[in-house]
């Protein structure tokens, strides 16, 4: 049975090899498929510099073995040549042998005379045949009834042969893998992108290479790097997708500890850990230093950004890929990265399938506007964000419309692209216009829930927010998030804040301008009634002091954000006592705010969010305060705060954040009422020690409170919280009314130190964090929770057993745990990862349950000296030859032993790199990484181990070498002693298919953690 495409390690070399008689198609169809083939990225193996014989050449049977695809195109003289009937028997043995794909194409000619060598493709064959043997004959008689059976294309079944060469050109491009799935089918030429990008990574290098996209903005960088990184993912051992790097980190924080925050969001989403916190910039190299991974950072724009995330290829193992977007090439040459893909602008053709997209809903032009649509191509400038915008805009419209707007087009396309863009905006109607501003300004990234109640009662003319939202929806002026956030392309939020710009002094609803606002607030008389919102980025200025009476003078003022886009919290801004705010606020943003409290004039009834980071503040208000409207409440890092208002009217309050608030000791009772509240933020809050009792909030969802160091109890607070953490607290003993806490899936009680057991879990939990805990046993209902997915367990020192574990685990980390001494059967964990480092009181029972389990392609490390005797294959040190004992596919189990030698530094990571490399008649490469993962606090392993793992052997071998390395810090020593294998036959197709099930189920669960991680960036 030839082994799957999927599942197959092969390294190809060439993409497509046609097999073909030259007379017949070469000059023809032939240089037609070929020029298609290049269209779309795909290169075909030349073979006109071979010379050509009664026989194939060796360089041409090696170029069909190193091929992906064969493609065989049946004309009436194929037969004629016994080149490519010897042609044709090499390509069906390696479709046999080693899986390759193999496709045909019948060129008029029908495929049951090729299958029964009848009609004049007979007739050929059979005077071929006449000068070759009887042996020969047959082989390649059952050749071409094979082939012949492989359902193809037919040119007799097309009218059009372009229209034939189009669908096979995708077809190929599907089977090879470089279209992604159907979410970047909109994107024009993306094929190509892709094959210049794959080049440029160049896969089959075996060191650390970092590549940038290059590109003015609107371009398409994100939706390449999109693609290719759901192109490549499976490559890697570990990937991640960090986007919105433009501006999306708290302020508060130097540069130390700006860096700090990257790295702890990058670690955390990479290794799918939330809430991640790290002590030190070294991090990501202990993390990942040995770890084959990829990582796209897009939209980069401060080199700060490159330091903290990428600083060195040190930082990253082997074969790892590290994929940079940005607008700024300058910042590229400082970091030293060289290889540059810059994305050019489409071709015309391609751009008028853009605009034809998005303007007639298909790929080319309406009866009667192809030369309409070619002007507006061109007006636009190819740039796809313009020509999507503006098709957008065109919909529906007739032919005056589409002059009117070449008319428009025209006095604007020898300026800035920015004024492209403007077409789609001044086509809106004046409080569409304002709605687009707003967002642009305040709302982009935002939940469009969140939205509406901003601008609630803040239009004319009864204008629906919920309509216009969707008139922008239709327009590609926005787009809708799958969770309904709300995302604006950068280039046309910039557009809108030069719109405002560019505005008369006294018709601004918004003010942006640094200079202008500061003239606002300095000055009574400069208030503006007609003021809106006030967007102030201090970066640059050095000081100002807001006047008395120049706030309260704008009275229609509902949105004031005063940030500093450059993360520096110094207090830019004063003001004074005597200050009033306006009195009908609903967005209230102002990092580093300099005063110990709101003023007491400052009237919050019309709030809906309330953004102070990094305050002055120790207090808000005094009293009981209308806060109906207020939905999210942001106080982070306000280090001086000490108490909170009386919340009793925050009913619709869904958001509170209170991380690092270190001053703070308790939460006000009035906390109770906040039925809607739907995330609870209290990380890093030193000196609480006290959550009121007797409170229900039964919309909580999200409940933080790691790093309360003095908390020792917490109420029953919520049974519908799905994610909590209290790890670094002083928790002694988790509540039994946490059983009934259905929807629970994540669970962190990590460095609680003094926690003794946890005895009550709901079912419904599938990550579980007990490590560097004092709990001596886990309950037997974890048995119970078939969701299960992790279950750390490192440094548990008390911990002596381990119960019965559900089935469908995927990674047990038990290390440093001194005191395990049991693990009970049955141990069902067929598809974990299994970590017993240092665990030396493991009983001969509990190890051999360990071994014995251990199926599929996943790891187990545990101490030992000695391979176990079913490893019938071993050898001292690290290689060993076997001969298969089966022609048929099989796995195989390997063990080795890893000693460490004295060292003065700490190990943090571990891995043995496994290459099988196969040789004999019928050979095939067989790279692999199977990676040991330690925490990053682990001691290392500190004497001999046995790592085992198992894999699978696709292709037909003879004989196979395994040579095993370890991967490592040149300050660490270890040596593999002894290896060991064991050869598993029969067990290759339903180990596939489990493999293949197991991976389905990984990918959904990384698709809705990446929603996850995008909806948390976003807010």
């Amino acid at each position: 049975m030839a082994s799957s495409s999927s599942s197959s390690p092969r390294t190809w070399r060439y993409r497509v090899f046609t097999s073909f008689h030259g007379p017949d198609v070469r000059k023809t169809f032939l240089s037609h498929l070929r020029k298609q083939f290049d269209g779309n990225g795909i290169t075909m193996f030349d073979d006109q510099r071979i010379e050509r014989g009664h026989t194939i050449s060796p360089s041409l049977t090696r170029a069909i073995r190193e091929s992906r695809i064969s493609i065989v195109i049946l004309s009436k003289n194929y037969a004629s040549s016994g080149w490519c009937l010897d042609e044709l028997l090499e390509i069906l043995k390696c479709k046999e042998d080693i899986g390759q794909i193999v496709m045909t194409i019948f060129y008029e000619i029908d495929p049951s005379d090729v299958r029964k060598q009848t009609g004049d493709f007979g007739s050929v064959f059979k005077e071929t045949c006449s000068r070759r043997t009887k042996e020969e004959s047959e082989r390649w008689s059952q050749a071409l009834n094979d082939v012949g059976n492989i359902a193809g294309e037919h040119l007799l079944n097309w009218d059009n042969e372009a229209k034939m060469i189009e669908k096979i050109a995708k077809d190929v491009s599907n089977k090879l893998n470089v279209t992604p799935s159907r979410d970047f089918d909109g994107m024009v030429g993306l094929e190509a992108h892709l094959m210049n990008m794959k080049s440029l990574l160049d896969l089959e290098y075996d060191e650390v290479k970092m590549v940038a996209i290059s590109g003015p903005a609107g371009i398409g960088k994100t939706t390449i790097a999109r693609a290719l990184h759901s192109l490549l993912s499976n490559r890697f051992q570990l990937t991640c997708f960090v986007d919105n790097l433009r501006g999306s980190y708290p302020v508060g924080l130097d540069e130390y500890g700006l860096k700090l925050r990257l790295q702890e969001q990058l670690l955390s989403n990479i290794l799918n850990e939330n809430g991640m916190r790290i002590s030190h910039l070294g991090a990501i190299k202990e993390r990942l230093c040995d770890m084959k991974v990829l990582i796209t950072l897009d939209d980069v724009n401060d080199a700060r950004q490159l330091e903290a995330l990428a600083n060195e290829i040190s930082w990253f193992g082997l074969g790892s890929r590290i994929i940079v977007t940005t607008e700024n090439k300058d910042l590229l040459q400082q970091h030293g990265i060289d290889n540059t893909y810059h994305v050019w602008f489409p071709s015309d053709d391609q751009a008028l399938t853009i605009l034809c997209r998005y303007a007639f809903r298909q790929v080319y032009p309406a009866d009667g506007f192809q030369e309409l649509a070619r002007r507006v191509r061109k007006l636009c400038g190819n740039l796809p964000l313009g020509l999507r915008v503006v098709g957008s805009s065109l919909r529906g419209k007739n032919e005056d419309e589409w002059k009117y707007m070449m008319r428009r087009l025209e006095t604007i396309i020898d300026r800035d692209i920015e004024e492209v863009l403007r077409v789609g905006y001044e086509r809106l109607h004046e409080d569409e216009q304002s709605l687009f501003l707003h967002i642009a300004v305040f709302f982009n990234y935002k939940d469009d829930d969140l939205v509406k109640a901003m601008l609630a009662d803040s239009s004319h003319n009864n204008f629906d927010i919920e309509q216009g939202l969707k008139l922008l929806v239709k327009r590609s002026l926005i787009y809708m998030s799958t969770k309904g956030f709300i995302m604006m392309h950068k280039l046309l939020q910039q557009m809108g804040r030069q719109v405002i710009q560019r505005q008369e002094p006294w018709k601004r609803q918004i003010l942006v301008n640094a200079q202008d606002i500061c003239d606002v607030f300095e000055n009574d008389d400069t208030g503006t009634g007609s003021l809106s919102g006030i967007s102030f980025d201090t970066l640059g200025i050095k000081e100002v002091t807001v006047s008395n009476r120049a706030l309260r003078r704008m009275r229609n003022l509902r949105f004031l954000k005063v940030y500093n886009s450059n993360y520096d919290a110094k207090i830019r801004v004063h003001i004074p006592e005597e200050m009033e705010f306006p009195p009908r606020l609903r967005l209230l943003h102002w990092e580093a705010y300099p005063s110990k409290s709101l003023l007491p004039t400052f009237n919050p009834e019309f709030l809906v969010e309330l953004n102070m980071q990094a305050s002055k503040l120790e207090k808000l208000w005094k009293g009981t305060q209308p806060l109906e409207n207020l939905k999210r409440m942001d106080l982070s890092q306000s280090l001086h705060l000490k108490e909170l208002p009386d919340l009793s009217n925050a009913t619709n309050l869904e958001r509170l954040d209170l991380s690092s608030c270190s001053a703070l000791a308790e939460l006000p009772t009035s906390i109770g009422n906040l039925h809607k509240l739907k995330k609870l933020m209290m990380g890093s809050c030193d000196r609480l020690q006290v959550i009121p009792t007797n409170i229900n909030l039964a919309s909580l969802e999200w409940f933080e409170i790691s790093g309360c160091s003095r908390l020792k109890t917490f109420p029953d607070i919520s049974t519908n919280i799905k994610d909590f953490s209290l790890s670094d607290t002083s928790v002694e003993e988790v509540p039994e009314s946490i059983r009934n806490w259905s929807q629970l899936s994540h669970f962190d009680t990590s460095y609680s130190g003094i926690l003794k057991s946890v005895t009550h879990l709901p079912e419904s939990i599938e990550k579980l964090d007990l490590s560097s805990t004092d709990i001596e046993m886990i309950p037997d209902c974890i048995k119970d929770l078939q969701g299960l997915k992790s279950l750390r367990l490192f440094r548990c020192r008390r911990l002596r057993s381990l119960p019965e574990l559900p089935g469908l685990l995927e990674l047990l980390m038990a290390e440093d745990c001194g005191s395990l001494e049991r693990v009970t059967c049955p141990f069902n964990t067929q598809y974990a990862q299994l970590s017993f480092i240092n665990c030396f009181k493991l009983g001969e029972e509990a190890r051999r349950v360990i071994i014995q389990r251990l199926t599929l392609s996943r790891l187990a490390c545990l101490p030992g000296k000695i391979i176990p005797s079913e490893f019938n294959h071993r050898a001292r040190g690290s290689s060993l030859t076997i001969t298969r004992p089966s022609s048929a596919p099989s796995t195989f189990k390997v063990c080795v032993v890893i000693s460490s030698i004295e060292r003065q530094h700490v190990r943090y990571f571990v891995y043995v790199n496994l290459q099988c490399r196969i040789v004999g008649s019928k050979w095939c490469d067989y790279p692999d990484v199977v990676g040991l993962n330690h925490h990053y606090q682990s001691t290392g392993i500190r004497t001999e181990h046995l790592c085992i793992f198992h894999a699978g052997m696709p292709a037909i071998i003879d004989e196979a070498l395994f040579e095993f390395s370890i991967s490592q810090d040149p300050l660490d020593e270890y040596e593999i002693v002894e290896c060991g294998v064991q050869i598993l036959t029969g067990e290759w197709e339903r180990m596939t298919d489990e493999i293949d099930q197991v991976s389905e189920d990984e990918d959904d669960e990384w698709s809705d953690d990446l929603e996850e991680d995008s909806e948390d960036n976003s807010e």
